[in-house]
Protein backbone atom coordinates (compact mmCIF):
# COMPACT_ATOMS: atom_id res chain seq x y z
CA UNK A 1 0.00 0.00 0.00
CA UNK A 2 1.54 3.36 -1.02
CA UNK A 3 2.16 5.90 1.70
CA UNK A 4 -0.82 8.29 1.63
CA UNK A 5 -0.18 11.98 1.19
CA UNK A 6 -0.91 14.18 4.22
CA UNK A 7 -4.33 15.84 4.31
CA UNK A 8 -4.18 19.39 2.99
CA UNK A 9 -2.44 21.69 5.45
CA UNK A 10 -1.17 18.85 7.66
CA UNK A 11 2.33 17.55 8.30
CA UNK A 12 1.59 13.83 8.15
CA UNK A 13 -1.10 11.35 7.18
CA UNK A 14 0.26 8.78 9.61
CA UNK A 15 -1.40 8.19 12.96
CA UNK A 16 0.84 5.62 14.67
CA UNK A 17 -0.22 4.06 17.95
CA UNK A 18 1.01 5.72 21.09
CA UNK A 19 3.48 3.78 23.16
CA UNK A 20 1.16 3.40 26.16
CA UNK A 21 -1.78 1.69 24.46
CA UNK A 22 -2.23 -2.07 24.74
CA UNK A 23 -4.04 -2.33 21.40
CA UNK A 24 -2.73 -2.04 17.86
CA UNK A 25 -4.54 -1.38 14.59
CA UNK A 26 -3.36 -2.44 11.14
CA UNK A 27 -4.20 -0.50 7.98
CA UNK A 28 -5.22 -2.70 5.03
CA UNK A 29 -5.58 -1.60 1.40
CA UNK A 30 -9.24 -1.97 0.39
CA UNK A 31 -8.64 -0.88 -3.18
CA UNK A 32 -10.12 2.56 -2.65
CA UNK A 33 -6.87 4.44 -2.06
CA UNK A 34 -7.13 8.09 -3.14
CA UNK A 35 -4.08 10.03 -4.26
CA UNK A 36 -5.80 13.38 -3.69
CA UNK A 37 -5.56 14.10 0.05
CA UNK A 38 -8.75 15.04 1.83
CA UNK A 39 -8.96 17.86 4.33
CA UNK A 40 -8.78 17.12 8.03
CA UNK A 41 -10.59 19.39 10.47
CA UNK A 42 -9.32 20.51 13.85
CA UNK A 43 -10.98 19.33 17.05
CA UNK A 44 -10.40 21.36 20.22
CA UNK A 45 -11.18 19.86 23.61
CA UNK A 46 -11.48 22.00 26.71
CA UNK A 47 -9.43 21.00 29.75
CA UNK A 48 -9.71 22.22 33.31
CA UNK A 49 -6.06 22.05 34.30
CA UNK A 50 -4.87 21.43 37.86
CA UNK A 51 -1.75 23.59 37.50
CA UNK A 52 -0.37 25.88 34.83
CA UNK A 53 3.30 26.55 35.63
CA UNK A 54 5.56 23.61 34.74
CA UNK A 55 9.01 23.41 36.33
CA UNK A 56 12.17 21.95 34.82
CA UNK A 57 15.77 21.52 35.92
CA UNK A 58 17.35 21.12 32.47
CA UNK A 59 20.82 22.69 32.19
CA UNK A 60 20.15 23.13 28.45
CA UNK A 61 17.36 25.65 28.99
CA UNK A 62 17.75 29.30 30.07
CA UNK A 63 14.55 29.13 32.15
CA UNK A 64 13.20 26.87 34.89
CA UNK A 65 9.46 27.36 34.43
CA UNK A 66 7.07 27.37 31.50
CA UNK A 67 3.42 27.82 30.56
CA UNK A 68 1.85 25.90 27.68
CA UNK A 69 -1.75 27.06 27.09
CA UNK A 70 -2.39 24.23 24.62
CA UNK A 71 -1.64 20.54 24.18
CA UNK A 72 -0.90 19.57 20.60
CA UNK A 73 -0.11 22.10 17.91
CA UNK A 74 -1.98 22.94 14.72
CA UNK A 75 1.19 24.16 12.99
CA UNK A 76 1.88 20.50 12.19
CA UNK A 77 5.68 20.72 12.07
CA UNK A 78 6.78 17.20 11.12
CA UNK A 79 9.93 17.42 13.24
CA UNK A 80 8.25 18.67 16.43
CA UNK A 81 9.93 17.13 19.49
CA UNK A 82 6.68 17.61 21.47
CA UNK A 83 4.70 15.10 19.39
CA UNK A 84 5.36 12.17 21.79
CA UNK A 85 3.66 14.07 24.63
CA UNK A 86 0.29 13.46 22.96
CA UNK A 87 0.59 9.79 23.89
CA UNK A 88 -0.05 10.74 27.53
CA UNK A 89 -3.59 11.74 26.53
CA UNK A 90 -4.22 8.44 24.71
CA UNK A 91 -3.79 10.09 21.31
CA UNK A 92 -1.35 9.55 18.48
CA UNK A 93 1.80 11.67 18.08
CA UNK A 94 0.99 11.69 14.36
CA UNK A 95 -2.05 13.33 12.82
CA UNK A 96 -3.81 13.49 16.22
CA UNK A 97 -1.12 15.87 17.49
CA UNK A 98 -2.06 18.36 14.76
CA UNK A 99 -5.83 17.89 14.71
CA UNK A 100 -6.99 16.85 18.19
CA UNK A 101 -5.94 19.73 20.41
CA UNK A 102 -6.56 20.58 24.06
CA UNK A 103 -7.06 24.11 25.38
CA UNK A 104 -6.50 24.86 29.07
CA UNK A 105 -9.54 27.03 29.62
CA UNK A 106 -8.71 27.97 33.22
CA UNK A 107 -5.08 28.87 32.57
CA UNK A 108 -5.48 32.56 33.42
CA UNK A 109 -7.24 31.95 36.73
CA UNK A 110 -4.71 29.28 37.70
CA UNK A 111 -1.82 31.58 36.91
CA UNK A 112 -3.21 34.31 39.17
CA UNK A 113 -3.59 31.78 41.98
CA UNK A 114 -0.04 30.52 41.63
CA UNK A 115 1.53 33.97 41.38
CA UNK A 116 -0.41 35.13 44.46
CA UNK A 117 0.87 32.35 46.71
CA UNK A 118 3.06 33.44 49.59
CA UNK A 119 6.67 32.57 49.05
CA UNK A 120 6.48 32.57 45.24
CA UNK A 121 10.00 33.18 43.89
CA UNK A 122 10.14 35.23 40.70
CA UNK A 123 12.03 34.11 37.60
CA UNK A 124 11.13 34.52 33.90
CA UNK A 125 8.31 32.29 32.69
CA UNK A 126 8.64 30.94 29.16
CA UNK A 127 5.71 30.64 26.77
CA UNK A 128 6.21 28.20 23.91
CA UNK A 129 8.64 25.64 25.26
CA UNK A 130 6.49 22.68 24.17
CA UNK A 131 3.72 23.82 21.83
CA UNK A 132 3.30 27.19 20.15
CA UNK A 133 1.31 29.72 22.21
CA UNK A 134 0.37 31.52 18.96
CA UNK A 135 -0.89 28.56 16.95
CA UNK A 136 -4.07 29.25 14.90
CA UNK A 137 -6.59 28.26 17.62
CA UNK A 138 -5.27 31.12 19.80
CA UNK A 139 -7.28 33.49 17.57
CA UNK A 140 -10.47 32.12 19.08
CA UNK A 141 -9.44 31.04 22.58
CA UNK A 142 -7.10 33.96 23.45
CA UNK A 143 -5.53 32.08 26.36
CA UNK A 144 -2.03 33.37 25.60
CA UNK A 145 -3.29 36.95 25.57
CA UNK A 146 -4.99 36.39 28.93
CA UNK A 147 -1.74 35.01 30.36
CA UNK A 148 0.19 38.06 29.14
CA UNK A 149 -2.38 40.38 30.70
CA UNK A 150 -1.88 38.68 34.07
CA UNK A 151 1.91 38.81 33.79
CA UNK A 152 1.77 42.52 32.96
CA UNK A 153 -0.55 43.24 35.87
CA UNK A 154 1.76 41.36 38.25
CA UNK A 155 4.91 42.89 36.67
CA UNK A 156 6.25 39.38 36.01
CA UNK A 157 9.03 38.75 33.43
CA UNK A 158 8.22 36.49 30.47
CA UNK A 159 10.04 35.05 27.47
CA UNK A 160 8.25 33.86 24.33
CA UNK A 161 9.21 31.44 21.56
CA UNK A 162 6.90 31.28 18.54
CA UNK A 163 6.71 30.84 14.80
CA UNK A 164 3.23 32.42 14.67
CA UNK A 165 2.73 35.91 13.25
CA UNK A 166 -0.39 36.15 15.46
CA UNK A 167 1.97 37.48 18.13
CA UNK A 168 1.54 40.93 16.54
CA UNK A 169 -2.05 40.97 17.78
CA UNK A 170 -0.62 41.39 21.30
CA UNK A 171 1.79 44.17 20.39
CA UNK A 172 0.08 46.51 22.85
CA UNK A 173 0.88 44.18 25.77
CA UNK A 174 4.35 43.31 24.52
CA UNK A 175 5.39 46.94 24.07
CA UNK A 176 4.23 47.80 27.59
CA UNK A 177 6.04 44.78 29.02
CA UNK A 178 9.14 45.79 27.06
CA UNK A 179 9.03 49.33 28.48
CA UNK A 180 9.36 47.70 31.93
CA UNK A 181 12.09 45.27 30.78
CA UNK A 182 9.75 42.33 31.38
CA UNK A 183 9.73 40.54 28.00
CA UNK A 184 11.95 39.12 25.30
CA UNK A 185 10.78 37.25 22.20
CA UNK A 186 12.43 34.63 19.98
CA UNK A 187 10.94 34.04 16.55
CA UNK A 188 11.60 30.53 15.28
CA UNK A 189 12.81 30.78 11.67
CA UNK A 190 13.49 27.45 9.97
CA UNK A 191 13.79 28.35 6.29
CA UNK A 192 13.36 31.17 3.78
CA UNK A 193 12.01 28.72 1.19
CA UNK A 194 8.20 28.90 1.02
CA UNK A 195 7.88 25.46 -0.59
CA UNK A 196 10.01 23.79 2.09
CA UNK A 197 8.01 25.60 4.78
CA UNK A 198 4.77 24.34 3.23
CA UNK A 199 5.70 20.68 3.71
CA UNK A 200 7.86 21.01 6.82
CA UNK A 201 5.61 23.37 8.86
CA UNK A 202 2.26 23.36 7.04
CA UNK A 203 0.23 25.80 9.14
CA UNK A 204 2.99 27.97 10.55
CA UNK A 205 3.46 31.54 9.34
CA UNK A 206 5.37 32.10 6.11
CA UNK A 207 9.05 33.11 6.37
CA UNK A 208 8.30 36.69 5.24
CA UNK A 209 5.54 36.97 7.86
CA UNK A 210 7.97 35.93 10.61
CA UNK A 211 10.56 38.44 9.44
CA UNK A 212 7.87 41.10 9.39
CA UNK A 213 6.94 40.16 12.97
CA UNK A 214 10.57 40.73 14.01
CA UNK A 215 10.60 44.11 12.27
CA UNK A 216 7.32 45.32 13.74
CA UNK A 217 8.23 44.25 17.28
CA UNK A 218 11.62 45.92 17.12
CA UNK A 219 9.99 49.14 15.88
CA UNK A 220 7.73 48.91 18.95
CA UNK A 221 10.73 48.52 21.26
CA UNK A 222 10.32 44.81 21.98
CA UNK A 223 13.65 42.93 22.28
CA UNK A 224 13.44 40.12 19.75
CA UNK A 225 15.82 37.47 18.47
CA UNK A 226 15.77 34.57 16.04
CA UNK A 227 15.89 30.85 16.77
CA UNK A 228 17.21 28.90 13.76
CA UNK A 229 15.53 25.65 14.65
CA UNK A 230 15.77 22.95 13.82
CA UNK A 231 18.84 22.77 11.64
CA UNK A 232 18.38 19.67 9.48
CA UNK A 233 21.45 18.28 7.68
CA UNK A 234 21.20 18.67 3.88
CA UNK A 235 17.67 20.09 4.15
CA UNK A 236 18.02 23.59 5.60
CA UNK A 237 21.46 23.78 7.28
CA UNK A 238 22.83 25.51 4.18
CA UNK A 239 20.48 28.42 4.98
CA UNK A 240 21.98 29.20 8.39
CA UNK A 241 23.91 32.28 7.28
CA UNK A 242 20.96 33.54 5.21
CA UNK A 243 18.61 33.14 8.16
CA UNK A 244 20.94 35.13 10.40
CA UNK A 245 21.43 37.82 7.75
CA UNK A 246 17.71 38.31 7.10
CA UNK A 247 16.87 38.24 10.80
CA UNK A 248 19.47 40.91 11.51
CA UNK A 249 18.15 43.05 8.65
CA UNK A 250 14.68 42.77 10.17
CA UNK A 251 15.98 43.99 13.55
CA UNK A 252 16.83 40.85 15.52
CA UNK A 253 19.22 41.44 18.41
CA UNK A 254 20.19 37.85 19.23
CA UNK A 255 20.17 34.36 17.77
CA UNK A 256 20.48 30.71 18.65
CA UNK A 257 20.03 27.38 16.90
CA UNK A 258 19.10 23.76 17.68
CA UNK A 259 20.10 20.66 15.77
CA UNK A 260 17.20 18.44 14.71
CA UNK A 261 15.85 16.28 17.56
CA UNK A 262 13.97 13.04 16.83
CA UNK A 263 12.78 11.50 20.11
CA UNK A 264 10.54 8.42 20.26
CA UNK A 265 7.71 8.52 17.69
CA UNK A 266 9.09 11.60 15.92
CA UNK A 267 11.87 9.58 14.22
CA UNK A 268 9.66 7.32 12.07
CA UNK A 269 7.36 10.23 11.20
CA UNK A 270 10.30 12.32 10.03
CA UNK A 271 11.81 9.40 8.10
CA UNK A 272 8.52 8.91 6.25
CA UNK A 273 8.39 12.63 5.43
CA UNK A 274 11.99 12.55 4.25
CA UNK A 275 11.47 9.59 1.90
CA UNK A 276 8.30 11.18 0.58
CA UNK A 277 9.73 14.63 -0.18
CA UNK A 278 13.48 14.02 -0.58
CA UNK A 279 13.86 10.35 -1.58
CA UNK A 280 17.22 10.79 -3.32
CA UNK A 281 18.95 12.36 -0.35
CA UNK A 282 17.02 10.72 2.50
CA UNK A 283 19.70 8.19 3.43
CA UNK A 284 22.41 10.84 3.37
CA UNK A 285 20.37 13.07 5.69
CA UNK A 286 19.79 10.18 8.12
CA UNK A 287 23.48 9.25 7.98
CA UNK A 288 24.53 12.78 9.00
CA UNK A 289 21.99 12.77 11.83
CA UNK A 290 23.38 9.46 13.12
CA UNK A 291 26.93 10.79 12.85
CA UNK A 292 25.87 13.69 15.09
CA UNK A 293 23.98 11.49 17.56
CA UNK A 294 26.47 8.77 18.42
CA UNK A 295 25.17 6.37 15.77
CA UNK A 296 21.48 6.77 16.69
CA UNK A 297 18.76 9.13 15.44
CA UNK A 298 18.47 10.74 18.87
CA UNK A 299 20.65 11.43 21.88
CA UNK A 300 18.78 12.65 24.96
CA UNK A 301 21.83 13.54 27.05
CA UNK A 302 21.93 17.03 28.52
CA UNK A 303 24.59 19.10 26.82
CA UNK A 304 24.41 17.05 23.61
CA UNK A 305 20.75 16.92 22.63
CA UNK A 306 20.52 20.51 21.32
CA UNK A 307 23.88 20.67 19.55
CA UNK A 308 24.98 17.14 18.69
CA UNK A 309 28.54 15.88 18.48
CA UNK A 310 30.99 14.97 15.74
CA UNK A 311 32.33 16.63 12.60
CA UNK A 312 29.03 17.89 11.16
CA UNK A 313 27.77 19.24 14.50
CA UNK A 314 31.09 20.93 15.24
CA UNK A 315 31.12 22.58 11.82
CA UNK A 316 27.56 23.82 12.33
CA UNK A 317 28.58 25.38 15.66
CA UNK A 318 31.59 27.08 14.05
CA UNK A 319 29.43 28.45 11.24
CA UNK A 320 26.90 29.77 13.75
CA UNK A 321 29.54 31.55 15.83
CA UNK A 322 31.04 33.07 12.68
CA UNK A 323 27.57 34.22 11.64
CA UNK A 324 27.01 35.93 14.99
CA UNK A 325 30.25 37.87 14.58
CA UNK A 326 29.60 38.69 10.93
CA UNK A 327 26.09 40.04 11.46
CA UNK A 328 26.57 41.55 14.92
CA UNK A 329 24.17 39.31 16.81
CA UNK A 330 24.48 38.19 20.42
CA UNK A 331 23.71 34.69 21.61
CA UNK A 332 20.38 34.12 23.32
CA UNK A 333 20.54 34.31 27.12
CA UNK A 334 22.58 37.49 27.36
CA UNK A 335 19.49 39.72 27.76
CA UNK A 336 18.40 39.76 31.40
CA UNK A 337 14.88 40.73 32.43
CA UNK A 338 13.82 42.62 35.55
CA UNK A 339 12.74 40.27 38.34
CA UNK A 340 12.57 42.98 41.01
CA UNK A 341 9.36 44.72 39.91
CA UNK A 342 7.07 41.77 40.70
CA UNK A 343 4.10 42.86 42.79
CA UNK A 344 0.74 41.06 42.97
CA UNK A 345 -2.17 43.53 42.70
CA UNK A 346 -2.91 44.88 46.16
CA UNK A 347 0.50 43.85 47.45
CA UNK A 348 3.24 46.14 48.71
CA UNK A 349 6.43 46.58 46.73
CA UNK A 350 9.77 46.22 48.43
CA UNK A 351 11.46 49.43 49.60
CA UNK A 352 14.89 47.99 48.74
Amino acid sequence: MPTPLPPRGRGTAANPHNRFTAQRSLVEDDGWYQEVPVTQGTEVRIETAKSIITRNSSPDLPFDRTINPYRGCEHGCIYCFARPSHAYWDMSPGLDFETRLIAKSNAVALLEQQLSKRGYQVAPINLGSNTDPYQPIEREHKITRGVLQVLLRYRHPVTIVTKGSLILRDLDLLSELASLNLVSVMISLTTLDDELKRTLEPRAAAPKARLRAIRVMRDAGVPVGVLCAPMIPMINDMEMESLLREAKAAGALSANYILLRLPLEVAPLFEEWLHQHYPQRAEHVLSLIRQSRGGALYDSRFGARFRGEGVFADLLEQRFKAGLRRFGLSRRGEHSLDCTAFCPPGGQMSLL
